[in-house]
């Protein structure tokens, strides 16, 4: 009887934990409304070859000592943003906040374009993938500018990084893109960059290492064209970030984004 009330609780056990792998996996691969199936993706994640780690696994002196200063890194679990990602689902997002305008910004270094539309239009009518040659001046991308008195109800329910560097803190930057879009290489002070929806595939390069690229091309057209013939010593960190990841990169350090789906995600900029 002693053995058959362990193989019980042992395949029960086993049990409960294929159900929570199942519900981990349904969970990464809800969309919230966001993408279906039959939407155009782009396959290819890459390598990574940027350390990730489970954040019970890193402590704040050694994130400080390691990575805060010095290379980017890769954390799960460090939020538990559950509430916030309902919020951000397509239906309640809009439903919410679809007859506010947002300000999009050209997805380039090149030109300073901005335009305001309500978010409802920015859905229907920008939201969509990217082609590999369309020049960024031609891009509009809804990331950054946002109105934080209008926008601060969501906020509130988001759970920043609490890893924060010493005497900085934290500004929000929101955004909503369709796949192949992204913002080329740029830098500016240290932060955290989270995916919500989505993947986000991410390129990076130490400040005395400036990539090549042209500023009004986009970031699919340098990983089309440009990243293919790279020699060894010029090939940037990379890797995918996907939901329940939280990416950190370093003040000045050289970055390029490229969303893989219709993303949903949201920085932290320290400063």
């Amino acid at each position: 009887m002693e053995f058959q009330n362990v193989v019980y609780n042992t395949c029960t056990q086993f049990v409960l934990l294929c159900f929570i792998a199942l519900k981990a996996e349904r969970l990464s691969d809800d969309g919230g409304g966001w993408s279906v199936i039959s939407d155009f993706r782009l396959q290819d994640e890459g390598p990574c070859n940027i350390d990730v780690l489970d954040s019970s696994l890193l402590s704040y002196r050694q994130f400080i000592e390691r990575y805060a200063y010095s290379r980017p890194v890769i954390l799960r679990g460090l939020t538990d943003n559950t509430k916030f990602r309902t919020l951000c689902s397509k239906s309640r997002l809009l439903e919410e906040y679809g007859e506010r305008r947002v300000r999009l910004s050209t997805a380039n270094t090149y030109s300073y374009k901005k335009v305001d539309v309500p978010l409802q239009e920015y859905v229907d009518i920008f939201l969509r993938p990217q082609s590999v040659d369309t020049l960024g001046s031609d891009t509009l991308y809804f990331f950054g500018d946002n109105n934080f008195t209008e926008w601060q109800s969501l906020f509130d329910y988001y759970k920043s990084p609490p890893y924060v560097l010493p005497h900085t803190s934290g500004a929000y930057s929101f955004g909503i893109a369709g796949p192949g879009t992204g913002v080329p290489f740029h830098w500016h002070g240290p932060g955290y960059s989270e995916v919500i929806y989505g993947r986000k595939r991410w390129f990076l390069y130490p400040p005395d290492q400036e990539p090549h690229f042209h500023p009004n091309r986009t970031t699919l057209s340098w990983l089309m064209e440009t990243y293919p013939n790279l020699p060894e010593v010029e090939a940037p960190l990379e890797c995918t970030i996907r939901p329940g990841e939280v990416l950190y990169f370093p003040d000045r350090w050289w970055h390029a984004t490229l969303n893989l789906d219709t993303s949903v995600f949201i920085s932290t900029f320290l400063g």
